[in-house]
């Protein structure tokens, strides 16, 4: 895929959202070949690029729409990596939990039992590399 003018800008806004250390195991893990390659480079484009690059909201606040969507839609996977995000723009574990909890009354229990378990085995590991 030809990159475009948002690839580069994307790849910095993931970067700045996940990690190095986060960046460096997804490459080796999903993104290490060409099918999910190609994948990545979409995302960075037109995710991260566009999307996540616009004017209006900030990285905090974009991660945790993403947190509430992905608990919303039960997209586990995707929870894990934007609550890592949302922590390192600064949402603290209480007040992403409080968030979560939040939505008990709005998309149901079982789901936010669920993103509760994806949220606390994700800040143990967080601790456990810090």
């Amino acid at each position: 895929m030809d990159k475009g003018p948002n690839h580069a800008k994307g790849r910095e806004i993931r970067q700045r959202l996940l990690g190095d250390r986060a960046v460096e195991q997804m490459a080796k893990t999903v993104y290490d070949d060409p099918i999910m390659e190609k994948f990545g480079d979409y995302a960075a484009e037109a995710v991260f690029g566009m999307l996540w690059g616009r004017p209006g909201l900030d990285l905090k606040t974009r991660a945790l729409i993403c947190v509430v969507s992905d608990t919303a839609t039960h997209a586990w996977p995707e929870l894990k990596i934007h609550l890592r995000m949302a922590r390192n723009m600064g949402w603290t574990e209480e007040e992403l939990s409080e968030a979560l909890l939040h939505m008990g009354g709005y998309v149901g229990l079982p789901a936010v039992r669920e993103a509760l378990l994806v949220a606390r085995d994700l800040f143990r590991e967080m601790r456990a590399e810090a």
